[in-house]
């Protein structure tokens, strides 16, 4: 079909409709804060045209020219901005999407690859008017992240029918209006939300909230916008929880508003390979089998873990910018080209989640969290510019800086517009031998979008938290960031601390992680065959950070009682302290002639003497990090 403004030809989505940038005018307003109508029919058209994947199903992508977005398009359903944003962006707004993108992966998840939107962008659109309606819509009331759910043995999707269970009409509960859950959105008046028929007052949940302050955004709102994001809100456990907080039901005419032409802000995520096991699927989360990452020293893109804490961002490269800015450096933006133009390094590094194993630490007790089990880890090579080269060239001189920390933003970002940060201390960004890298690739191809396509900061020998993906800021300062992620997560505390006690401020952020090893062959409760020597076969990896290399991993088959070196350990060439790739250990390991089950353990030594604890019982913590204690493996002969 053609449009009548345009005359361009635009093919018609899965509904039968037709949307180019004119169609932004019937509908197009801002779900979660304030509703937004985009220009005039009259808005001077210029002739370039790009492509949007049908999966998006009228999604927007929305490009901001000032440097709040960093031109970059970003799929969130309908405008996900908060009003400060739309007050700096508005004259300058663009419509735009990534056909490079699209090209990239191949297709999104769910695509059949046939056939995309044309849009055509408009020059300065303007915004005809914005409205503030505080409070409906904004987003969720209760920020329980993934990290954040209690049923950490299994933080799988609720059923349909388990949340259909929940937020309906009861009996004898007086009756609001979204006006009056509006009214109800601070510590004074109270704290209100709504999720589907039901009012909730949640001031007193409010200091208990694991995400901290986040969990104002949504108050005097409704919750089901915010969780078409984080889909890990449909859960049991977050929902018995809210249901203690029910004070009414939500009038029939306000049922459904909040979500009314809400689009799936997960509906351009990339394709992921089917062996890939999810923890979670809004945002995604998932590790390979156990078997298979042994296989390789170095992990396939495709079998590599994946950790998101927002939506994959659909990203043109064309458009991409990074921007360095801080004390002590010329503020600039480089394109990516710019960043290419560097001396290309490349490092063998692992990465790994900082809950990898979690699974784990919950038979000691419950934890919050993924429930990650021992592959949320993966060896790679990362090709890119050094930062160390990217800082100098801006004016940074490690020997005169005052800086203590290079902050890192990424272009997800949340309904608050606040995008995912992690910072890491200067002396491990200015290391020239610390190899710090702005990687574009990762095992010699094009990075891939669920690994932070175009760009992502490889930090090696430290947890992947700080391996921020999809980069679009560094700062320089003397500040850590003050992302939550960097204050409010991903760090240890002592088994005695509980939520009611601890105080994340008294505890340094999670950088280099500890020795650990994982038995990937067998798997538990496995049926395994002895071989003609009286041995079984046992593979799996180990790793330290800090580039430590490991050095020996020891293997039991009787609990630990007894104890023998791998046969087998292999690993890439570098040492200590550049050793940022794990090791891949073979050992066969004598087994009793009577015995029909046996418990196998493992143990790693780095190239300093640390070993793996014992047991999980003296390193548990509420969070489940650092779960690095002898794995241990109950198999059948």
């Amino acid at each position: 079909m053609t449009c009548g403004m345009c005359r361009q030809l635009h093919r018609q989505n899965n509904a039968g409709e037709t949307w180019c940038s004119h169609a932004l005018g019937r509908g197009s307003s801002s779900i979660f804060v304030f509703p937004l109508a985009l220009g005039s029919t009259s808005s001077q058209i210029v002739g370039r045209e790009v492509t949007i994947d049908d999966s998006v199903d009228r999604g927007l992508a929305l490009v901001h020219s000032c440097t709040v977005f960093r031109k970059v398009t970003t799929m969130f359903p309908r405008a996900i901005w908060n009003k400060r944003c739309l007050l700096q962006s508005a004259s300058k707004l663009r419509i735009l999407t990534s056909s490079a993108s699209t090209a990239h992966d191949k297709q999104y998840s769910g695509d059949d690859g046939s056939g995309n939107w044309s849009f055509v962008h408009g020059k300065k659109p303007g915004v005809a008017w914005i409205v503030g309606v505080l409070g409906i819509g904004t987003g969720s009331a209760l920020w329980l992240r993934n990290e954040y759910s209690a049923d950490a043995a299994s933080l799988q999707d609720s059923s349909d029918f388990e949340v259909d269970a929940y937020g309906n009409w009861v009996q004898g509960l007086p009756e609001y209006s979204l006006d009056d859950v509006a009214k109800h959105n601070d510590m004074e008046a109270g704290v209100w939300v709504a999720f589907k028929e039901g009012v909730y007052d949640i001031t007193s949940f409010i200091k208990k909230h694991p995400g901290g302050d986040k969990i104002m955004m949504g108050a005097g709102g409704s919750v089901e916008p915010f969780w078409a994001l984080y889909s890990v809100h449909k859960h049991k456990f977050v929902l018995d929880l809210l249901e203690k907080y029910r004070i009414g039901n939500l009038s029939k005419k306000d049922v459904g508003v909040s979500i009314k032409d809400l689009d799936d802000p997960y509906a351009s995520e990339p394709y992921r390979h089917i062996s890939l096991k999810p923890s979670s699927k809004k945002p995604f989360n998932a590790e390979p089998p156990l078997p298979l990452l042994v296989d390789n020293l170095i992990t396939p893109n495709e079998l590599f873990y994946v950790r998101n804490h927002l939506p994959v961002p659909v990203i043109d490269p064309a458009e991409y910018e990074l921007e360095i800015s801080g004390i002590e450096v010329e503020e600039k933006a480089l394109t990516l080209e710019d960043i290419k133009k560097f001396p290309k390094y490349t490092v063998t590094a692992t990465i790994q989640c900082a809950g990898n194993r979690r699974s784990e630490m919950v038979k000691v007790k419950p934890v919050k969290g993924l429930s990650w089990g021992q592959a949320a880890i993966g060896n790679a090579t990362w090709s890119g510019a050094r930062l160390y080269d990217v800082l100098k060239a801006a004016g940074l001189d490690e020997d005169k800086t005052e800086a203590v920390h290079v902050q890192f933003e990424g272009l997800d970002t949340d309904p608050g517009n606040m995008p995912y940060g992690a910072s890491i201390p200067i002396e491990k960004a200015m290391d020239p031998r610390g190899d710090v890298i702005l990687a574009y690739e990762m095992n010699g191809e094009e990075i891939p979008r669920d690994h932070g396509y175009p760009i992502r900061v490889i930090v090696p020998g430290v947890v992947g938290a700080r391996n921020v993906k999809w980069l679009g800021r560094i700062e320089v300062s003397k500040d850590e960031s003050d992302a939550h992620w960097q204050q409010n997560d991903y760090k240890g505390f002592a088994p005695s601390v509980d939520w009611d006690t601890v105080d994340f401020k008294k505890s340094p952020a999670i950088q280099e992680l500890p020795v650990i090893s994982g038995i990937c062959d067998p798997v538990e409760g496995e049926k395994i065959k002895v071989n003609e020597e009286g041995k079984v076969k046992v593979r799996g990896y180990a790793w330290s950070g800090g580039g430590r290399k490991i050095i020996r991993v020891d293997v039991s088959a009787d609990g630990g009682k007894t104890w023998q070196a791998a046969d087998e350990l292999k690993s890439d060439e570098a040492k200590h302290p550049r050793a940022w790739g794990w090791s891949i250990f073979t050992a066969y390991v004598p087994v009793s002639k009577d015995a029909k089950e046996i418990q196998l353990c493992a143990k790693a030594v780095d190239s300093q003497y640390n070993v793996q604890p014992e047991n999980f019982d003296n390193i548990w913590n509420l969070r489940g990090v650092l779960a690095n204690a002898y794995h241990r493996v109950n198999v059948k002969l």
